[in-house]
């Protein structure tokens, strides 16, 4: 028996091709139900690759998995926009950066075209750039939820998986057992896909010790006047940042969601003010302190994120972009997610990559954060025939 902690996209898409390779499959899900933390919280956007560095597996993943999210939610009906994503950029100095990306982007084999204004115009009509902006036409946005209920029936389809839900994973008892808040649970393999937990299971198992995940809170506001945008529009992003910035995304029903933000969390639920801070954040608010003094990337973002809290900074790191654009057009939502973000605490990096470890009888992934939603398929591909299959008969 193979378990597989965590219910979320990444460990669905590891279930459903272990299953469809003849194996049984256990998911352990501490929610009541799948994809309720960043599987279906994120923006929905599927990522056409353009802004990893070439060789990575987000770079590698990305492109695949665009085309197979794609031809999966066409085939299963799941509504979808694909109405594509421009890059904008504000001034000179940004300009230089676009034309950096879009050189990055086609060495990663991204479809991407360099427009000029009066081009722009014809694609997304309100949006606003120097000179020229890149466009995407394979960039598309889903909602998340609709992509994980789809993936989880044709995953319990297979009749090879069955769910363990409202149980959490502990972490190890022995070999071929893992403790949960059912009891013992044993296996042949463990396969950690927890995501913003997933290191702390990996430490039980004596896996990733020098990793440490720290949460960064995603808000969202969304723009009243939907006409304003057809697809995506984002803009470059800042060099000292690891974040994408703040953009504009249409979903597939009219609305659109301006964010996310990048606010360091005081846990890896902090959804809310409040909500989600429990005994863990000394733990975490010290994590951010040591990251605060020895890397200069999480003391930019510590630094300026936090103002967007406050609606008029907010309004103003996006204001450039769209012509036309007022104050009044932004409103709050709802919508927030968390950005599970992996550091080497060795020589506090944040890793930028996905992270597959390996323990005696299990298999952790660490760092399965964006464009893990895009990359889903081909990634628990990888997953299944690099790491899993050398463990199993």
């Amino acid at each position: 028996m193979i378990v597989v902690c965590g219910g979320g996209v990444v460990g669905v898409s590891i279930a459903r091709r272990l299953a469809r390779d003849g194996y049984e499959v256990t998911i352990i899900e501490k929610e009541e139900d799948f994809g309720l933390h960043a599987s279906g919280r994120n923006s929905g956007v599927i990522h056409a690759g353009i802004y990893y560095t070439p060789d990575s597996l987000k770079a590698r993943f990305s492109i695949e998995g665009n085309r197979r999210i794609r031809e999966f939610v066409k085939e299963k009906g799941v509504p979808i926009n694909e109405n594509g994503k421009v890059i904008v950029a504000r001034d000179e100095e940004e300009y230089g950066r676009l034309l950096s990306l879009y050189e990055r982007a086609r060495g990663n084999g991204a479809e991407v075209y360099l427009v000029d204004e009066k081009e722009l115009k014809d694609i997304e009509p309100h949006a606003r750039t120097f000179l020229k902006a890149i466009y995407s036409p394979g960039t598309a946005v889903v909602n998340p939820k609709d992509v994980m209920r789809a993936l989880v029936e044709d995953t319990m389809n297979t009749g090879r998986v069955r769910a363990m839900l409202g149980v959490r994973c502990l972490g190890r008892a022995e070999k071929g057992r893992v403790k949960t808040t059912a009891g013992l649970v044993e296996y042949d393999l463990l396969i950690n896909a927890v995501g913003a937990h997933a290191d702390r299971i990996a430490h039980t198992y004596g896996v990733g010790l020098n990793y440490r995940i720290v949460p960064f809170k995603g808000t969202y506001r969304r723009l009243v006047r939907g006409e304003l945008v057809r697809g995506n529009v984002y803009p470059v992003p800042h060099p000292k940042s690891p974040f994408l910035g703040v953009h504009f995304t249409k979903d597939p029903y009219g609305n659109v969601f301006v964010g996310p933000t990048a606010i360091p969390a005081f846990g890896r639920e902090n959804y809310g003010i409040l909500k989600g801070v429990d005994s863990e954040a000394p733990a975490i608010l010290l994590r951010d302190l040591t990251l605060f003094l020895f890397n200069p990337l999480f003391r930019y973002v510590a630094l300026r994120e936090p103002r967007k809290y406050f609606k008029r900074s907010f309004f103003n790191s996006c204001r450039w972009m769209l012509a036309g654009l007022e104050y009044g057009d932004i409103v709050p939502s709802d919508k927030v997610g968390i950005r599970a973000q992996l550091v080497d605490w060795d020589t506090k990096e944040m890793v930028m990559d996905f992270v597959v470890e390996e323990g005696e009888d299990s298999v952790h992934i660490l760092n399965a954060v964006s464009p893990a939603f895009t990359s889903a398929l081909p990634f628990a591909d990888y997953v299944v025939d690099e790491f899993v299959k050398s463990h199993l008969p």
